[in-house]
């Protein structure tokens, strides 16, 4: 076993795709030092996505929980009941109502609201400097997921506060005090969502919170706990995906001079192009699975108890799969985005987080006739399992 991949490396954070390489070429079964599989090609990636022995229910290993505070933990007992934790029949009966908010013509009617609060947002903005992550990025989705969930759009920025924190917990790099600051965050998110679903319980709204409370599940409804837990997951989905789609697109866009012409000549493209420029830099980067049974790869068989540690930015940019893969090409086809994940636990809100980003993008290109950046020196966010900028520093110019 040998330190090829290290997730506490600064690298990983600022350029990952020259080790994701590495990775690739020289041991793409990478058994790491720190207990893990890691898996960099595509098809591996995909097969574990899929495979029935690969449980998500990663709460149930004593290690990963003892980093985060213990099994007895706030967030750790919140996680044991989120979507994304949950396996088989309790993944697909959370699933299952979750999923009647996301249909493509709920997403779809979305789209007006989207696309008014952009403009609002880029009114407000105007031309000369900005940073595009705090001025637009952030609380676009931030808004969206609030209003969609049924929350004051005044706690936005207190809602995305505490999703920061709690956003940790999928992370593999967390330290002793993150585990702290994730814990708190959880219980004043969740006495801040106890609060408003209590209001539901009287005065029922056209919203997620009064659907997770109302609605028949299995035969069922869901406890309290469990809608708690959910809208919590709901927020990190719904916000830490989109804002880095957001900025690490538009960056994309900026350093391929080439395809950013072709966005302003057809803008049109972008919405088509939204599986290209999220496999490019995936806003999601790492996901990991418990095996439960001996998984068949290419040339090896995964054992039986293993933890898999799946590298989607590597994926996707696995020559095998894609050629040329480290260039961005909106007009590539046959593009199999794994940034969203796949299999049973593919992303419920992808629909509106690619709608959101398209949205986004093409009015960047309709209104601004120079986009380009003022500094060189990005500074990316701590979270490896979440790629994203702290701030992208933009000059706009009609």
């Amino acid at each position: 076993m040998t330190a090829l991949f290290d997730p506490r490396d600064p690298s990983v954070r600022t350029d990952p795709y020259p080790l994701y390489r590495k990775l690739r070429e020289s041991d793409p079964v990478h058994r790491s030092n720190f207990g893990y599989w890691i898996l960099s090609r595509y098809a591996d990636v995909d097969a574990v996505l899929r495979a029935p022995g690969a449980s998500s229910e990663f709460y149930r290993d004593p290690t990963w929980a003892n980093r985060r505070g213990g099994p007895d933990s706030p967030l750790v007992r919140s996680v044991q009941k989120w979507m994304l934790m949950l396996d088989g029949p309790a993944h697909r009966r959370i699933r299952g109502v979750i999923g009647k908010v996301f249909t493509r013509a709920a997403v779809e009617r979305l789209r007006p609201r989207i696309a008014a609060e952009t403009d609002r947002l880029l009114d407000a903005v105007g031309e000369g400097d900005t940073d595009l992550i705090q001025s637009l990025a952030l609380p676009l989705p931030t808004t969206v997921t609030c209003e969609l969930l049924g929350l004051p759009t005044s706690d936005r920025d207190q809602c995305r506060r505490w999703t920061e924190q709690i956003s940790r917990v999928i992370d593999p790099s967390i330290t002793a005090a993150d585990a702290v600051d994730m814990n708190a965050a959880e219980v004043e998110f969740r006495e801040y969502v106890a609060g408003h679903l209590e209001e539901r319980r009287s005065t029922p709204r056209d919203d997620i919170l009064s659907l997770l409370l109302h609605a028949e599940a299995d035969g069922g409804r869901l406890t309290e706990e469990e809608i708690i837990a959910n809208v919590q997951f709901l927020f990190v989905a719904g916000h830490e995906t989109t804002v880095n789609l957001i900025g690490n697109g538009l960056l994309a866009l900026l350093r391929h001079p080439g395809q950013l012409r072709i966005a302003r000549d057809t803008p049109e493209t972008i919405a088509g192009a939204m599986d290209e420029i999220s496999r490019y830099d995936p806003p999601v980067q790492i996901v990991s699975r418990l095996l439960t049974e001996n998984l068949p790869l290419q040339d090896i068989t995964l054992p039986e108890g293993a933890k898999v540690m799946l590298l989607f930015g590597a994926a996707g940019r696995d020559p095998e799969r894609y050629p040329d893969p480290d260039r961005l090409d909106l007009n590539r086809t046959g593009v199999k985005t794994l940034a969203f994940s796949g299999g049973p636990h593919y992303c419920v809100g992808a629909a509106l987080g690619k709608l959101e980003t398209s949205m986004v993008l093409t009015e960047l290109v309709r209104r601004y006739s120079t986009i380009e950046l003022t500094g060189d020196d990005l500074v990316w966010r701590p979270n490896v399992s979440f790629r994203g900028l702290e701030e992208l520093p933009l000059r706009l110019v009609r």
